[in-house]
C-alpha cells in the first residue's frame, strides 16, 4: 500500500519498486490519513441518504418481504425458489439481519449501504495499489464520488451492488495472495511462505467469490478479470494461472445461468419487450458501452429512467457503436507495444464486466430502459482507473510547479464530484422527488408518471395521481403498467362517486387492456376483481383472484380481496383462512389484519380478533376504522362473561 496519498510524479516513480510485497511493512500514519480521507469523502457525499425512505422495489425487498420476519423466512431465503424477487440470499439475509435490529427504520438500511461502499473504495484502492496502478488513491477518491455511483448507493435495493463488489474486491485481493503477480514468497515477518498458508488465500477468495456471486451474479466475471491483469502485468497466460481459475469459472458460470433462467422465467424478462435478432443484440451492446463510458466523462443529466434506445438495424449510424467499439479494442491491441497493454486491460474489464447489461442477454429492466446508472456500478473502475492512470502519466512529463496546477485541478475535480454526489443523493431522498426529476428530465417516459401516480394515490392526492395516470397511458399507450395504474386511479374516483358507474367502467376497461398486453399481470387481476365485485360481479371476480393467484400464490392483495368475496357471502371461515393468508404474505398488511379481525368478531372469537386488531394499530397507528374496532372488540369482550 502506498505509505501516502502522494503526487503524481511521485506514484509513476514507485512503478518499479516491485520487488517486495505490499504488506510487508506495517500501514504508516499516512496511511490511516488517506483511508480516512476516503471514508470521509463518502460520507459528506451521501450525507443526505440520512434522511432518505425506501423507494421502488425497496416493498419487494424489504418493506413487504415476508421472509424477513422469522426464522422461516430465513431457510425460505436460502432454501425456496420465489420466495424473495432474485435468487441473491446473501443480499436478503442482511435484510434479514437489519429486520430484526432497527425493523423497517430506512436509516439502518442506507447507513449499511454507504459503509458497504466505503468498503469498496478501501478495497479498490488497495487493490490498485498492490497492482503499482499510478494514481491509486485518486482513481478510489473518483470511484467514492463519482455521481453515477449513488444510485447504487442511496437505493436501498442496491444492495446487491455495494455488497457484491465488497466481496468480490476481497476475493480478487485474497486470490493475489495465493498467485501473487511478483516474487512475493516472504511474509510480513520475513519467513518463507508456508504451503498451507497459501491454500488458505484461495479458499478465502473462492468463498468471497461465492458470496459474492450469492449477492449479485455480475460479478462472475471475477475470474475472466484476473486473467486479464495476469495478461496485462506479464504479456502471456499460462496454463499454471489458468487451472486454479476453473472452479471460479465453474461457479461464475453457473449462477449466471440460473440467474437468466430467473430473470425470464421467474422475474418476468420475457415477450415482446425482449424480441430482438442478433443485429439487435449488437446495436444495443455498442450503444450502451459508449453512453456508460460517456457518462463516466460527463455525469449530466442522470436520470433514474432513462428513454429507451429505438433501435433499428436498417439505419446505417446505428452501426458506428459496435463498430467504433471494435476498432478502440483492435487499436489498443495494435499500439500495446508503444502505449502499454494496460489501457487495453481496462477497456477489457469494462466491457467483459459490463457484459450482462449489453442487452446480450434478457433482464426485466429493458422493458423500461436498455441503460441504468446501477448496472455500471462495477464495472466504472476499470475506466476510472484507466482515465487516472492516464493523468497520472501526462502529469509525469511536466514541470513540477505544473504538476502542482495538476493537483489542484483535480482536487476542485473531487470536490465538484462531491457537490454532484449530494445534488444527486437528494433526489433519492423520497418518491416524490425521485420521479418528479425523472420526468423533468424525460419527459417522454411513461414509467415515472404511473409510479408517481401509484405514490400520489397512496397519500390520497387522487385528482393529482389521476393526471399522472392519464399522462401515463398517452405516452405508453402499449404500457401495461400505465393501463393498470389509470384503472386504479379511476376505481378510487369511482368509491369517492358511488352514483358514477361510467367511471367504474372506465376502470374495469383501462384494467382489462392492461390483461390484454399481459396476461398474467397477478396485479391487473386483482384490480380488476376488486372492480368487478364492486359491481356486485362476484363469479367473475373469482376468476380473475384465481388467476392471479396461479401466477403469485402469495399475493397479498389477491388473498385479501378473495377473503372480502367470502366474506360478502357470509363464509366467514373461509374468509379468514384468505385474510391470513394475506397477513402471512405481508405482515405489514394493516387492511387485512382489520378484515381478519372483523371476520374473527363474527366467528366469535373477540380475543383472536382484538390481537388482529392490535396487530393493524400497530402496523398504522393512524388506521381509524381499526381502533374503533378495537374498542368495541375491548367492550364485547368484557361483556361476554356477563353475558354468559
Amino acid at each position: 500500500m502506498n505509505p501516502r496519498p502522494s503526487s503524481p510524479a511521485r506514484s509513476i516513480a514507485r512503478r518499479d519498486q516491485t520487488r517486495r510485497p505490499a504488506s510487508a511493512s506495517a500501514p504508516s500514519w499516512w496511511t490511516w490519513l488517506a483511508a480516512a480521507a476516503l471514508v470521509g469523502l463518502v460520507c459528506i457525499a451521501y450525507a443526505p441518504v440520512g434522511d432518505a425512505g425506501f423507494i421502488w422495489d425497496d416493498d419487494s425487498y424489504v418493506t413487504s418481504n415476508a421472509t424477513l420476519r422469522s426464522l422461516d423466512g430465513l431457510h425460505r431465503i436460502w432454501f425456496e425458489i420465489g420466495a424473495v424477487p432474485q435468487y441473491y440470499p446473501f443480499v436478503h439475509t442482511t435484510f434479514w439481519i437489519e429486520y430484526h435490529l432497527w425493523g423497517l427504520a430506512p436509516l439502518g438500511y442506507h447507513v449499511v449501504n454507504v459503509l458497504l461502499h466505503a468498503v469498496s473504495v478501501l478495497l479498490f484502492w488497495r487493490l490498485l495499489s498492490r497492482l503499482n496502478v499510478p494514481g491509486a488513491w485518486w482513481a478510489a477518491a473518483l470511484f467514492a464520488v463519482h455521481p453515477v455511483m449513488v444510485e447504487s448507493v442511496a437505493w436501498v435495493t442496491e444492495r446487491k451492488n455495494v455488497l457484491s463488489l465488497a466481496l468480490s474486491l476481497g476475493a480478487m485481493l485474497s486470490y493475489l495472495r495465493f498467485a501473487p503477480l511478483e516474487n512475493e514468497e516472504v511474509t510480513t515477518t520475513g519467513a518463507p511462505r508456508r504451503e498451507g498458508t497459501r491454500w488458505a488465500w484461495y479458499v478465502l477468495a473462492l468463498g468471497l467469490f461465492l458470496a459474492a456471486l450469492l449477492s449479485k451474479t455480475v460479478v462472475a466475471s471475477l475470474p475472466a478479470v484476473i486473467l486479464v491483469i495476469v495478461w496485462w502485468k506479464r504479456g502471456k497466460i499460462s496454463i499454471r494461472d489458468l487451472v486454479p481459475l476453473l472452479p471460479f469459472f465453474v461457479l461464475g458460470i453457473s449462477c449466471g445461468l440460473y440467474t437468466a433462467w430467473m430473470e425470464k422465467h421467474h422475474v418476468g424478462a420475457a415477450g415482446l419487450e425482449w424480441n430482438f435478432s442478433p443485429a439487435d443484440r449488437a446495436l444495443i451492446a455498442g450503444r450502451v458501452l459508449w453512453f456508460y463510458a460517456a457518462k463516466l466523462v460527463c455525469p449530466y443529466p442522470l436520470v433514474f429512467f432513462y428513454p429507451r434506445f429505438h433501435i433499428d438495424d436498417h439505419v446505417w449510424w446505428q452501426y458506428v457503436f459496435p463498430l467504433a467499439a471494435l476498432a478502440i479494442v483492435v487499436g489498443l491491441w495494435l499500439a500495446r507495444s508503444r502505449i502499454g497493454r494496460g489501457p487495453l486491460a481496462a477497456v477489457l474489464i469494462f466491457g467483459g464486466v459490463l457484459t450482462p447489461a449489453l442487452g446480450l442477454v434478457d433482464v426485466y429492466p429493458m422493458r423500461f430502459s436498455f441503460v441504468a446508472d446501477h448496472f455500471q456500478y462495477h464495472a466504472s473502475i476499470a475506466l476510472l482507473t484507466l482515465a487516472v492512470a492516464a493523468v497520472v502519466h501526462f502529469l509525469s512529463k511536466l514541470r513540477s510547479d505544473r504538476q502542482s496546477a495538476g493537483i489542484a485541478v483535480a482536487v476542485v475535480a473531487i470536490a465538484t464530484l462531491v457537490a454532484l454526489s449530494i445534488q444527486r443523493s437528494v433526489v433519492f431522498q423520497n418518491v416524490d422527488w425521485l420521479y418528479r426529476d425523472t420526468i423533468a428530465k424525460n419527459p417522454a417516459g411513461p414509467t415515472a408518471y404511473a409510479n408517481l401516480a401509484v405514490y400520489l394515490e397512496s397519500i390520497e392526492r387522487f385528482d393529482e395521481g389521476l393526471d399522472m395516470a392519464r399522462a401515463a397511458v398517452r405516452l405508453g399507450p402499449d404500457e401495461a403498467t400505465a393501463h393498470n395504474t389509470l384503472g386504479v386511479c379511476l376505481m378510487h374516483v369511482a368509491e369517492r362517486n358511488p352514483t358514477s358507474t361510467a367511471t367504474r367502467d372506465e376502470a374495469i376497461g383501462e384494467l382489462g387492456e392492461a390483461l390484454r398486453l399481459f396476461p398474467d399481470y397477478a396485479d391487473a387481476h386483482v384490480n380488476l376483481a376488486t372492480a368487478l365485485l364492486a359491481g356486485g360481479q362476484a363469479e367473475a371476480a373469482r376468476q380473475h383472484l384465481e388467476a392471479a393467484l396461479a401466477t403469485q400464490p402469495e399475493h397479498a392483495d389477491a388473498h385479501n380481496v378473495l377473503g372480502n368475496l367470502w366474506f360478502a357471502e357470509r363464509d366467514f371461515q373461509k374468509a379468514a383462512e384468505q385474510y391470513s393468508l394475506a397477513v402471512a404474505a405481508r405482515p405489514e398488511f394493516d387492511r387485512a389484519w382489520n378484515n381478519l379481525g372483523v371476520t374473527y368478531m363474527n366467528l366469535g372469537e373477540t380475543p383472536r380478533a382484538i390481537t388482529c386488531f392490535q396487530e393493524a394499530v400497530r402496523v398504522n397507528p393512524a388506521y381509524a376504522s381499526a381502533q374503533t374496532n378495537l374498542a368495541r372488540a375491548y367492550q364485547v369482550l368484557q361483556q361476554q362473561p356477563a353475558t354468559q
